[in-house]
């Protein structure tokens, strides 16, 4: 019987697991399975996938009208293995750690109680982490549970980065500017030496496009800014969320006499790729549309990366290092050229053919500027901090 951690990864309409076994010759979790429940309450599938070649994976179309129910699916599925797992921890992936949680911590009643208080600064996310650490809670009682946090990488950014605008009394009680997808921009920040030399002190901006977007520009292997804010609302658009607007619209639309829970719907459900195009969040539905509306929101939504990767630029003090990753990043090839054109003028230059393979490096020789292309892997962070803490709680006992 294996000795696992497992992953859990909630999001706002998938969730994500994995489950790492110790390997005792390098000391070190190394993954078992790895699985999937999409598309939740829309066209729901369940995928699961092993390392071993006698491991036979799923895929399969599944009824989950709701985060529960896909929860339950995963969960009956981990209870098939019960003869070959022992559970010895379970990680969470939780995206908003407000101002008091900036590493890795065990989860207790106190800490859930704490966390649930930031629902609403992560609506479509928090909400859903929250839900599967309760219902883990009560299947493993015995067992140590462990919340990783999003925004806990962008607690190095600068003091006049993470300061709003707005008066001193209301930045201390935590308004102020946050981050998030910080497991994936430390995922990649830990691999990134392997693929470049001297990454750690370059000047590197990584792009997580997904159904989720934003992008960080890092330096020392550290946040230096980031485009999301307070919440993940903020920043770049999304695939139905709206990213950054004048405030003043949700005032004016408050005033016509939409309410907060219309407003909030309006910019989390309805908006973005959704919006632009009135057809889908989906890019790659959009780069296949022949409709005028489809081709304008992705030249839309890729001239804000490029613009926003100027801003970062200049806050890095030059680019060396550009990286896509993210369902979009990964695997849209028209999207990253795109941004890549016009933002030429950083000296950023692609290779076509490459770009279109989706390799790992897709900047041409005469490039200044490194451009790469890595997979990103949250779960991977989540079962080394999950494995860390524990072994320091035990140290302490």
């Amino acid at each position: 019987m294996n000795d696992v951690i497992l992953i859990m990864n909630a999001g706002s309409s998938s969730i994500k697991f994995a489950i790492y076994a110790h390997d005792e010759m390098q000391n070190s979790f190394q993954r078992l399975y790895k699985g999937k429940v999409t598309d939740i309450a829309t066209q729901a599938h369940f995928y699961t996938t092993g390392t071993s070649e006698s491991s036979i994976g799923v895929d399969q179309s599944v009824s989950a009208d709701n985060h529960s129910e896909a929860l339950q699916i995963i969960l009956n599925w981990v209870a098939q293995k019960a003869t070959e797992l022992r559970i010895i921890a379970i990680g969470h992936r939780v995206v908003h750690g407000g101002h008091h949680f900036i590493k890795p911590v065990r989860i207790d009643h106190n800490v859930l109680t704490e966390l649930k208080a930031l629902i609403p600064l992560a609506p479509l996310h928090q909400p859903h982490a929250l839900q599967a650490i309760e219902v883990l809670l009560r299947q493993y009682p015995h067992t140590p549970h462990v919340a990783c946090f999003d925004t806990a990488f962008h607690t190095s950014m600068p003091a006049h980065e993470k300061r709003l605008p707005l008066p001193q009394s209301l930045s201390d009680k935590g308004i102020q500017r946050y981050g998030f997808h910080g497991l994936s921009y430390e995922y990649i920040t830990h691999i990134l030496p392997d693929y470049i030399t001297a990454a750690a002190s370059a000047n590197v901006v990584i792009a997580h496009l997904g159904h989720g977007v934003s992008m960080c520009a890092v330096k020392n292997r550290q946040s230096i800014a980031t485009t999301m804010s307070f919440t993940p609302l903020d920043g770049l658009p999304m695939g139905t969320r709206c990213g950054s607007i004048d405030p003043a619209i949700v005032l004016y639309l408050l005033a016509q006499g939409m309410t907060t829970e219309e407003v909030s719907d309006l910019l989390h459900h309805q908006s973005g790729l959704l919006g632009l195009s009135g057809i889908s969040h989906d890019m790659q539905i959009l780069l296949k549309s022949t409709e005028t509306n489809a081709a304008s929101g992705v030249d839309i939504f890729c001239y804000r990366v490029s613009r926003e990767l100027g801003s970062l630029a200049m806050a890095l003090g030059g680019l060396d290092v550009l990286v896509f990753t993210g369902g979009i990043g990964e695997h849209a090839a028209a999207v990253r050229a795109n941004i890549c054109r016009t933002a030429a003028w950083l000296g950023i230059d692609i290779d076509v053919d490459v770009n279109q393979a989706n390799a790992l490096q897709i900047s041409s020789a005469s490039s200044r500027v490194s451009v790469l292309v890595i997979p990103t892997n949250e779960e991977q962070m989540i079962v080394q901090h999950t494995a860390n803490l524990m072994a320091s709680l035990s140290q302490t006992t």
